[in-house]
């Protein structure tokens, strides 16, 4: 078995040669990866304008005290009038400023008396007045390449008038189960040695959130033609397979003879010295990647979101969201193998500074998945690491 740090080393350096594109609709934008710069086409605003509800004026003309109101500008005005020096120009938010002024003062700060306003508290020169400008200026790229469209981004295309965007197509993620023990959803218990799938619903949820197209193929019985049957089926259809159980070295787990043998896939790796995991493996054919998990519940979720999400992202020219981050230990911390370790722990964020522990968290085998729900992240610690004292800064996986 190899070190974590290896195999996540050879993890990154696996390519997608060839990334999928395709033009999509703003709206149905969230959630992809943009496969273009968007770039300015324009000054925003293009015209100096208003930003509250207030009198345009000239800044040196407050010292006056009183103006006289010239006219009305409402938003929308395509007429932009030329601003009478001793004078103001009523101005709605919106509104493009009036030739000459420099300076609009809300009307929180004036009394209207009749056709005048009287100055109560001045402001300062260029208040509340939008530039050229101000939002972007034309040839700007306002949004890179490679990131994830969320509401923001697509109000900024909105405001290009950009309606479709080239982004880069989701992979398309099949998932399977494997073991002759397994239940699938709404199935008959008729054995105590019989347990309900929970593994492939779980990834399949996973692929869904971070960026990926999840293909469900259900549960798939332990033999080899079985499951040499389901996984090419798999391969044939999606960009990557991920199955979960039969890849340990028992008398049943056939899920690695059949990606060597019979998809003729590379493995790249197998075996990690990781808690929770070991038997994870990692294959590649052409563009294509096979992704084998452990039975266990929580180790198969754990395994999951280090060697699947990376895969996801790369097929979308970018990175996994997932980062490592400085927490403190409210409780001791036990480490309990010479193995990178993941473990499931409570996060919070208090003044500016987070803080871990372990309420509620079971301290058992790696099918305890009930210990991924709430706030949860993972602790991490290496090889080499040792138990910690609370107090003591650890480093975390934040979900």
């Amino acid at each position: 078995m190899i070190h974590f740090d290896e195999s996540m080393r050879l993890l990154n350096e696996l390519e997608v040669k060839n990334k999928k594109i395709q033009r999509v609709y703003i709206a149905n934008a969230l959630g992809f990866v943009l496969a273009e710069d968007i770039v300015a086409s324009h000054n925003s605003p293009e015209y100096p304008t208003s930003a509250m509800d207030g009198y345009a004026l000239r800044f040196e003309d407050q010292a006056m005290g009183r103006l006289p109101i010239a006219s009305v500008n409402p938003a929308g005005n395509e007429s932009v009038e030329e601003l009478v020096a001793g004078s103001c120009i009523k101005t709605f938010t919106g509104s493009l400023m009036p030739r000459g002024a420099d300076t609009l003062i809300p009307i929180e700060n004036v009394t209207v008396d009749g056709n005048e306003i009287v100055i109560n508290q001045e402001v300062e020169k260029g208040f509340s007045v939008r530039d050229i400008g101000e939002n972007y200026a034309k040839g700007d790229v306002l949004i890179k390449a490679g990131t994830t469209i969320d509401f923001s981004t697509i109000g900024v295309l909105a405001s290009l008038n950009i309606v479709h965007i080239t982004v880069y197509k989701k992979p398309t993620v099949a998932v399977i189960s494997t073991g002759s023990e397994l239940l699938d959803l709404g199935e008959t218990q008729t054995s105590s040695s019989q347990i309900r799938s929970s593994n492939n619903y779980t990834i399949e949820a996973i692929v869904k959130k971070y960026g990926g197209e999840a293909v469900q193929m259900g549960c798939v019985k332990d033999d080899f033609e079985s499951i040499t049957k389901a996984l090419s089926q798999a391969l044939s259809q999606s960009d990557i397979v991920v199955t979960t159980g039969g890849v340990s070295v028992g008398d049943y787990d056939f899920v690695k003879d059949v990606v060597a043998k019979e998809l003729g896939a590379t493995v790249v790796f197998k075996g990690v010295r990781i808690k929770p995991g070991q038997h994870i493996l990692v294959a590649q054919k052409d563009d294509k990647f096979i992704v084998s998990l452990p039975g266990f519940a929580y180790s198969s979720t754990v395994t999951a979101l280090l060697y699947v999400l990376p895969l996801i992202y790369k097929f979308q020219n970018s990175n996994s969201p997932l980062e490592y981050i400085k927490a403190t230990l409210k409780q001791d911390f036990t480490k309990r193998a010479k193995k990178a370790e993941f473990t499931a722990c409570n996060l919070s964020l208090q003044d500016g500074r987070y803080y871990v522990d372990f309420d509620g968290k079971k301290v058992g085998t790696s099918a305890i998945m009930t210990n991924m729900l709430g706030d949860v992240s993972l602790v991490y610690t290496s090889e080499d690491d040792t138990s910690k004292k609370a107090g003591e800064d650890i480093m975390v996986l934040k979900l």
